[in-house]
């Protein structure tokens, strides 16, 4: 007969639930703010779906506005420091990173339910100054400057002309914002490859976007008309 094992756990079930309850809340209210909206959103069903009680979610976070700006951390903003890394890791050319950067962009945020906070942030923003004005902070401003680095390192290398990096980031937002709006309002009725046709393949609309920011849309001599493939680092 087995002798059963008396040794003390250590960690018991109790606190380890407990460890897991913040991730748990936020996840829940990830998919609720996705489907709902920032103010469609209430607490009580954040901490229905997470298996918890109100109170329970009020001790991990103190408001909405909080468990809001958890979410963006945990899924968008806390990225940062890995992307600027990986910026300064990269050794292939510049328009290789600008694919790079917008492949990696879709892959971990734009393919992820984390790519609905957009969405909420630019439709309900007027009506929420301060969950605007946080992301505007945590993700806007060091996302422009993730960009902003990617296109000086062209100019500095001599890959890129000199342009206005004041607008020019905008070139590479702009495309993400479409694809994200389009996902989250349009998509599930109107796929984005038009009526009677087979749904657009983010990536290739990616790559296709990335192309023609890097090689305009006129013929110059000596390059290709094919799609420029979506490079990969290690």
């Amino acid at each position: 007969m087995p002798v059963p094992d008396t040794t003390p756990d250590k960690h018991p079930r109790r606190e380890r639930r407990k460890d897991a309850r913040p991730g748990e809340l936020m996840d829940a209210a990830l998919s609720l703010f996705v489907e709902k909206g920032f103010a469609g959103t209430r607490v009580e069903e954040v901490a229905q779906r997470a298996g918890v009680s109100k109170g329970t979610l009020f001790l991990y976070f103190p408001s909405k506005v909080e468990l809001f700006k958890a979410v963006v951390r945990e899924n968008i903003a806390g990225r940062f420091d890995e992307w600027n890394t990986t910026l300064e890791a990269f050794d292939g050319s510049t328009s290789a990173l600008v694919h790079y950067t917008m492949q990696q962009w879709w892959e971990r945020i734009g393919a992820t339910q984390a790519s609905g906070i957009t969405k909420l942030v630019m439709s309900e923003g007027a009506l929420f100054p301060e969950i605007a004005e946080f992301y505007r902070q945590e993700v806007i401003e060091p996302g422009n400057a993730l960009i902003r680095r990617v296109l000086r390192r062209g100019m500095d290398r001599g890959e890129f002309r000199n342009v206005n990096l004041d607008y020019a980031i905008y070139s590479l937002i702009s495309p993400m914002i479409f694809i994200i709006m389009w996902k989250h309002s349009m998509a599930p009725c109107c796929p984005m490859g038009g009526a009677g046709q087979l749904p657009m393949d983010p990536m290739a609309f990616i790559a296709s976007q990335a192309d023609i920011l890097l090689n305009g849309l006129t013929v110059c001599p000596g390059r290709d008309s094919v799609d420029t493939p979506v490079p990969t680092q290690a």
